[in-house]
């Protein structure tokens, strides 16, 4: 018996009718673990970061905002510490990511996640957010610098129809453009207070389920990967409630998901992680619960100290949940690994790949 004849083969279209392109596909690969779940770091915040560090610094008895190479060496050493533990890592364009790679703070063989959003966007007359991208990046640009996945944010309330609007059509454009470079998009929806309401305010508790939920619904097929805020709050629904919200979370989303930590303390988004996982979440992409106490730490040293144990220790444990108990990528997609293995391209793809169709 040949080679050939010796497996059963697939055409690739069984990809492409998933839109799994060759990018995409090794976007996947790069940013998961070994086993198809997804452990990932985020380091991308600015404006959160430069609070934390201007408090630190006011502590200190300096009263001055941290300046630029300040928070570019914060984000190093964070990363230096805790990428190694990840699959992949996002972080953003301004601060982070030329240096993260010229230094290997990032590791080469760590996935790389850059984000598109400008922070802090514009907000309407509601209060509501009006996303934009950052200024003078792109998604060519992120595509040409080696990155394996772009992350939009996009905070979405179906029921403020002028900036749920707004976004939709952002997200949908950035997928056409990530789609138009063969580069994997991986889209981040959270809910948000408005017509003056707070974020303990029982009005906006009452319906963020409804919204997380909703969110996935109406936006997570313009996306490869879904990033997901927890639907519900540990403190104000049963846990019994908690699951329903998470099994309707995993039915809606059209994608793999991953949960996000949205700065909440670590013994919490590690319950949340749980949760999520046993309904069908492919991992996580965590950020301040991992390392926010990072710039309480007294001095440098100890700053380094508290990452590479503490913070290190709490990403590492994360780990072995979602290797243990998350639902692979490919699953989520209708593969399994034997049957990736066996996708083959027909001889002569690479004259159709990225050609225009008939016009």
């Amino acid at each position: 018996m040949s080679i050939a004849e010796s497996a059963v083969r697939l055409s690739a279209t069984v990809l492409l009718g998933k839109e799994l392109t060759p990018g995409k596909l090794r976007g996947l690969q790069r940013i998961s673990n070994p086993d198809g779940t997804l452990t990932m770091l985020a380091l991308d915040q600015n404006s959160s970061v430069i609070e934390m560090a201007t408090k630190a610094l006011q502590a200190t008895g300096e009263h001055r905002d941290p300046t630029y190479d300040e928070i570019v060496e914060a984000k190093l050493d964070l990363a230096r510490n805790l990428a190694p533990a990840a699959s992949g890592v996002l972080i953003d364009a301004y601060y982070g990511a030329w240096s993260a790679i010229a230094s290997e703070a990032i590791p080469p063989d760590t996935g790389l996640l850059v984000r598109y959003e400008m922070t802090s966007s514009p907000k309407n007359q509601k209060g509501a957010p009006m996303a934009a991208v950052e200024p003078g990046w792109s998604v060519a640009k992120i595509k040409r610098m080696g990155a394996d996945a772009v992350k939009l944010l996009a905070q979405f309330e179906p029921t403020e129809p002028i900036s749920a609007e707004h976004q939709f059509q952002l997200v949908e454009h950035v997928y056409n453009e990530c789609k138009k470079f063969d580069i994997l998009l991986l889209l981040e929806t959270v809910s948000f207070p408005f017509n003056g309401e707070k974020k303990t305010d029982a009005s906006y508790l009452d319906r963020k389920a409804r919204t997380v939920i909703e969110s996935a619904r109406q936006l997570s097929r313009f996306c490869d990967i879904y990033k997901s805020e927890f639907p519900g709050t540990l403190s104000h629904e049963s846990e019994e409630q908690l699951e329903d919200n998470l099994y309707a979370l995993d039915a809606a989303s059209e994608r793999p998901w991953v949960l996000l930590s949205a700065g909440v303390n670590y013994p919490e988004y590690l319950r949340q992680v749980e949760l999520a996982l046993g309904v069908g979440a492919s991992g996580i992409l965590g950020g301040r619960a991992f390392w926010k106490e990072y710039f309480l730490q007294q001095g440098p040293g100890a700053r380094s100290q508290f990452a590479a144990t503490t913070a290190r220790q709490r990403l590492t444990e994360v780990d072995a949940l979602v290797r243990s108990q998350g639902t692979p990528w490919f699953a989520r997609y209708g593969f399994s690994k034997d049957e990736l293995a066996a996708v083959r391209a027909a001889e002569g793809w690479h004259l159709r790949y990225g050609a225009r169709g008939p016009s």
